[in-house]
């Protein structure tokens, strides 16, 4: 498991736009292997840590991908349907998955930097 980082809830906020967004961190390999797979849809988002790239083979739903630095800066986003292979992104040090549509919703867009914190306490949490 990544230093820092362990499974379980968590909120994710996009610097300088809006409100809390409920996020499931998957931190441990079990975690991140089983992702978004046999699941209809998710409220809010998965972050997946450590990780440069994603798959959507199994999945049930198309997905928007927000690849981030170790900064948690947004290097690039896509929008993935099922059946496909993700490109590697060399920076990425965490990738970041919801429904098809949310993150334009939120805001997100490349550039674009997230806060994770506990549900109920705004400030940032210190990643190691």
């Amino acid at each position: 498991m990544a230093k820092g980082w362990r499974d379980g809830g968590s909120v994710l906020r996009v610097v300088g736009v809006g409100d809390a967004i409920p996020l499931e961190v998957a931190a441990s390999y079990r975690a991140r292997t089983r992702g978004l797979l046999g699941r209809d849809g998710i409220t809010g988002a998965l972050l997946l840590t450590p990780a440069g790239s994603v798959h959507t083979f199994g999945m049930r739903f198309a997905i928007d991908v927000a690849y981030l630095d170790r900064r948690l800066e947004v290097i690039a986003l896509t929008t993935m349907v099922p059946g496909r292979l993700g490109l590697p992104r060399l920076r990425s040090r965490h990738v970041l998955e919801a429904e098809a549509g949310s993150m334009a919703a939120w805001g997100l867009r490349t550039g674009s930097r997230v806060d994770i914190g506990e549900p109920g306490r705004p400030e940032r949490l210190s990643r190691g």
